[in-house]
């Protein structure tokens, strides 16, 4: 716990910048139950230990080879392909696809905002937030130096960088507001800490911004990063892991990307044409049907945010809410003045201003609750009505963003979580027992991220991929699970 600290002035900000990223400490799994432990292979009569409980064989097996199938390709599908690729037994045969049809980032996951700290917005440490921001920060380094390799590899490649390491800055909103903040400041990590600023300290960090209350919480070791470029060095990543693994091990590892809709879970439970893939890390653009595709899969793990609803097994049997985000970028005219500052922070309010250059800023986000609209697409008029709304909240802290012009807009549909006793906590778990699936398949899920998906999904997809590879719920911590006791489809 960081000691308490008093309101900072502009002298001697910039020498406590912080590097969350440097030296990153490596990945330290911690599996409970034994690998080895497996449903026993041809047992459809229902038998065994329900998967609410413990997903364990009633007798042990060695797997000589595992195929899992991702439904998914955001923040938490490429998590969990990472850490399954990962954390496999090295003696066996492992493919893991990942089926999204729209690619990469094509989801909420791609338009996120890409402001990365592990605080509310009153400045309290999230529940589990030390093990989120760790765990999240260990594979923004995995996909920096994919995202590095690549780029040494194409040297007529343009800056390509994932992460912007200038901090995030908060202003805050109210008098009783600052009592708050000013409170939970002093109960920061060490890893990413709180200042507190008058307004002419934070004005030195951000020229132009106001702070009508006199405070606002400054996090130097906060980053932001640019999501559809970092789900793509992940998923690089994840291709030259699965290459290593294969010359290192002799087994054979293979990742691929199917960019093709999935209309039921049982097409990946049951047996089709007798067609498996061969090369090692393939990128398929896309195929026209499952039909390819060889018979069950040992686990499906589902990511599929808001979409998961367009699974008839699933449709209104998850206790989420959907909210649509738009999301606005702006840039500032070349004859204007007033470049934002390389160094200055990106600032959180009503409205967040994700900055990505002296010219560039993303800004977000609405809230449509119960929203049904997958699309990123967004119409002219919609565009422009969101961009007027977030400008009118945003400009309260900058005014200088009013003289910034309208490029254009996305929409993400989140997936929101209920409310707990420990905040919006994802729900995760097996869900064999909730679709009444009897097969040899196990289907797991890693759902309502909510609008901290780039947060959590570090935490989630290790928690779920051992949990997976393990076939025992019980490794993932009860609180991620509760969900489930309050499902009258699910029978203990």
């Amino acid at each position: 716990m960081a000691p308490a600290l008093e309101p900072l002035t502009a002298t001697g900000l910039l020498s406590s910048r912080l590097n969350p990223l440097q030296n990153p400490n490596p990945l330290n799994p911690i599996f409970v139950g034994a690998l080895s432990r497996r449903r026993k292979r041809g047992n459809r009569n229902g038998g065994g230990s329900r998967c609410n409980v413990l997903c364990t064989a009633t007798s042990p097996r060695t797997m000589s080879s595992t195929r899992y199938a991702i439904l998914g390709a955001g923040f938490a599908g490429l998590s969990v392909a990472w850490h399954l690729l990962k954390h496999t037994q090295k003696g066996s045969h492992v493919c893991v696809d990942i089926f999204d049809e729209t690619g990469i980032g094509g989801g909420a996951s791609g338009v996120a905002g890409g402001l990365l700290h592990p605080y509310s917005p009153k400045a309290k440490l999230l529940w589990k937030g030390a093990e989120f921001w760790k765990e999240c920060l260990e594979l923004l380094a995995v996909a920096e130096q994919a995202n590095n390799a690549q780029r040494i590899k194409e040297t007529d490649c343009v800056d390509g960088g994932i992460v912007l390491r200038r901090g995030i800055l908060r202003p805050a909103t109210s008098q009783k507001n600052v009592e708050i903040l000013i409170e939970n400041a002093s109960s920061c990590l060490e890893s990413c800490i709180l200042q507190t600023l008058d307004e002419k300290a934070a004005q030195f960090l951000i020229p132009g911004l106001c702070a009508p209350f006199d405070l606002a919480i400054y996090m130097p070791g906060a980053v932001s990063i640019q999501p559809k470029r970092y789900l793509q060095a992940l998923f690089s990543a994840c291709q030259n892991l699965a290459n290593d693994q294969s010359k290192s091990t002799g087994k054979e590892r293979i990742i691929n990307l199917r960019t093709q809709y999935v209309s039921n879970l049982h097409q990946l439970s049951e047996s089709h044409a007798n067609h498996r893939p061969t090369r090692s890390s393939q990128f398929v653009v896309s195929e026209p049907s499952l039909d390819n595709f060889t018979g069950e899969y040992d686990s499906v793990i589902v990511c599929l945010g808001a979409r998961v609803n367009t699974l008839p097994e699933l449709s209104g049997k998850l206790p989420l809410r959907t909210c649509r985000g738009i999301v606005s970028e702006l840039h500032l005219p070349t004859a204007s003045r007033g470049e934002y500052a390389d160094q200055s922070p990106s600032i959180l309010s009503d409205a967040w201003l994700a900055f990505q250059g002296p010219r560039q800023v993303y800004m977000g986000s609405t809230w449509d609750w119960n929203s049904k609209i997958y699309d990123q697409n967004v119409s002219k008029e919609e565009c422009a009505r969101a961009t007027e709304e977030l400008i009118s909240r945003a400009s309260i802290f900058y005014p200088e963003i009013r003289r910034w012009s309208l490029v254009g807009a996305k929409a993400g549909l989140r997936a929101m979580p209920p409310l707990t006793e420990n905040g919006s906590v994802p729900l995760l778990g097996c869900l064999n027992d909730l679709i009444g699936d009897r097969t040899n398949c196990m289907f797991w899920l890693v759902g309502g991220l909510g609008a901290r998906g780039l947060l959590y999904h570090g935490l989630v997809g290790k928690l779920t991929s051992q949990a997976a590879i393990s076939c025992d719920e019980s490794v993932i911590p009860f609180e991620f699970i509760d969900w489930k006791k309050r499902m009258p489809c699910i029978v203990s």
